[in-house]
């Protein structure tokens, strides 16, 4: 079921509150009384951009808490991106300027024939042992791949893995879907 406009308003207010609570100290968000799907443990990505360029995305499969307080903790990890933090943190100054994305995620499956992948619908996680990795659904339609390559970009580049290890006795291929939406 799709996430009412009035929900997907409330979770951009809350990464928002949670954005200028982190970088300009701004008052923590107020959750208040959940209900519905604030209040379902789902998986989420906060995605931040700044004029089309890439500032944090962060997410989680397994969520530990009601979707509201999920988004409110990713946005703050978003800002404080590892790939960032140490170049070009996101900055109280910034904030205006940034656009913030929410991607509500389906609970993951695994999936027999990986190459039974629908582009532009399933986002993938891929798990070999302690290595994973992950790439929302709109990836492959952003960058024009295959599911081929699909696969092998997230091994290769995500988990750290061989291009081919999707297809290696042990490698788990997962699905899910996403709900996005931004400002």
């Amino acid at each position: 079921m799709p996430i009412s406009a009035e929900d997907r308003g409330r979770l951009i207010q809350l990464a928002r509150q949670s954005l200028s609570h982190i970088v300009a100290n701004g008052p923590a968000p107020a959750l208040g009384t959940m209900a519905g799907i604030l209040a379902e443990r789902r998986g989420c990505f906060v995605t931040l951009t700044n004029r089309g360029q890439l500032r944090g995305c962060i997410g989680t499969f397994a969520p530990r808490s009601p979707l509201a307080e999920a988004v409110v903790r990713m946005a703050a990890e978003a800002a404080r991106d590892s790939r960032f933090l140490y170049t070009r943190p996101v900055t109280a100054r910034e904030l205006p300027e940034l656009t913030v994305e929410i991607s509500v995620l389906s609970p993951l499956e695994p999936i027999g024939d990986p190459l039974s992948i629908e582009i532009g619908k399933h986002g993938i996680y891929i798990v070999r042992g302690h290595a994973s990795g992950c790439f929302l659904p709109e990836v492959a339609t952003d960058q024009g791949w295959n599911v081929e390559q699909f696969l092998s970009y997230c091994c290769e580049h995500k988990t750290g893995l061989p291009g081919d290890a999707w297809r290696q006795d042990g490698t788990q291929v997962y699905v899910f879907t996403s709900e996005k939406f931004s400002e």
